[in-house]
């Protein structure tokens, strides 16, 4: 994808980290509610609108989440700029949203879902870090 201006991919930059900021807060209260399922899927969208942010920040782009998998995987634990650690957190995020949105009989329970958030959390502040290093 071609922005107009490297302002125009900043402002696109800043609105996934705050969309990013804002799922996770809409995680947290799905949390507070029991509500696993809908939280898994905050959760995981929490983690990828700030993996597209670092994505588009070094001029990498794609139009599916597995595209965008791929592509933090290549640029971002290949290159052991990040580690296994946010890797393995991506992929179980992913697939949480996946069975809890698409899986029959799935009803995830607090002891599944819960010690994902404070990860999330971190995950996302690693990509700002990563993208304030950059400007």
């Amino acid at each position: 994808m071609q922005y107009k201006s490297e302002e125009e991919k900043q402002q696109v930059v800043l609105y996934n980290l705050q969309r990013a900021d804002k799922t996770l807060k809409e995680a947290i209260l799905l949390a507070d509610n029991q509500f696993w399922n809908g939280c898994a899927n905050r959760l995981y969208y929490a983690a990828y609108y700030s993996t597209t942010a670092l994505l588009i920040k070094n001029n990498q782009y794609s139009k599916t989440h597995a595209g965008t998998r791929n592509l933090f995987n290549q640029h971002f634990i290949k290159t052991s700029i990040l580690t296994s650690k946010e890797s393995y957190l991506y992929a179980q995020l992913f697939d949480k949203r996946q069975d809890g949105d698409y899986a029959t009989f799935v009803e995830y329970k607090k002891e599944d879902i819960f010690p994902m958030i404070e990860p999330t959390k971190e995950f996302i502040e690693t990509s700002k870090n990563l993208i304030n290093e950059k400007s």
